[in-house]
């Protein structure tokens, strides 16, 4: 436990009560939440709205991702680990000075952590959600990006068509008629549009793979996560849309990425 969480509150109670509401890293979401409390009444509403069962990230207004502090808040979607391995094949494909999009950014996690200490580049965010846009922007405008709201490609500036050399689209591919059995966490807590990709979780993907070859620069790339399960079809959507296709998996993080490539 931290030097900060000491004076706050005894981290057994706080402990003990993360483990009755049923989290299983207790002792860790304890050390969180004690090491980010301001003082022992804020401490308490934050163990109380964990065991509420809010995710850990909205509670404490963050999440790590790729060594960074990603601000996160309510409404929306927190950053999964397992998608530091998309960013991670994206920053093999950096050319000097890239310019970079996010869509589909939710807190702009990707596309802060893709440029993460680059001394040039050019950086754009993207989303629907109203909550997701004020979000990011906490996120991309400090890091020198701009965000902007919108569905997908329509709210981009005109003058990034042809000249977007990484393109990140962590699209939503949960199947409509699997939302329903998503964790409590995600179901209740983060924006439907930003979890189901339709009947067989593709359909925002097939319209991002169908309008990408426009704005990625000549030897630009698409990347997306996906199932498993899906990357056959997942690959036929990018193959149909021009680019050229295929599909990067990590048994550590539990990752399958597709990786479209417009010919140079």
């Amino acid at each position: 436990m931290s030097a900060h969480a000491s004076p706050l509150l005894p981290p057994g109670p706080v402990v003990s009560a993360l483990r009755a509401a049923g989290c299983v890293f207790a002792e860790d979401e304890a050390e969180l939440i004690l090491s980010t409390a301001r003082t022992p009444e804020e401490a308490t509403a934050m163990v109380r709205r964990r065991a509420a069962g809010l995710p850990l990230e909205h509670v404490v207004g963050w999440a790590a991702f790729r060594e960074l502090r990603i601000a996160v808040e309510p409404g929306v979607f927190v950053p999964r680990r397992r998608t530091e391995f998309l960013v991670e094949r994206a920053a093999r494909l950096l050319p000097p000075h890239p310019v970079v999009v996010d869509l589909c950014c939710g807190s702009g996690a990707l596309g802060v952590a893709l440029v993460a200490g680059l001394d040039a580049f050019e950086l754009h965010a993207a989303d629907i959600e109203p909550a997701a846009v004020r979000c990011a922007r906490r996120n991309v405008v400090p890091a020198g990006g701009r965000v902007h709201e919108g569905d997908l490609f329509d709210p981009l500036p005109a003058d990034l068509r042809g000249r977007v050399d990484v393109l990140l689209a962590n699209v939503p591919y949960v199947p409509t008629g699997e939302v329903g059995l998503l964790p409590a966490e995600a179901r209740a807590h983060e924006p439907l549009v930003a979890l189901d990709g339709g009947a067989d979780g593709l359909d925002v993907l097939r319209r991002v793979a169908a309008e990408a070859p426009q704005w990625l620069a000549p030897g630009g790339h698409l990347l997306f996560e996906t199932t498993e399960r899906q990357a056959a079809d997942a690959l036929d959507a990018v193959a149909r849309g021009g680019l050229t296709a295929a599909v990067a998996r990590s048994d550590e993080n539990h990752a399958t990425v597709i990786i479209g490539g417009r010919p140079v």
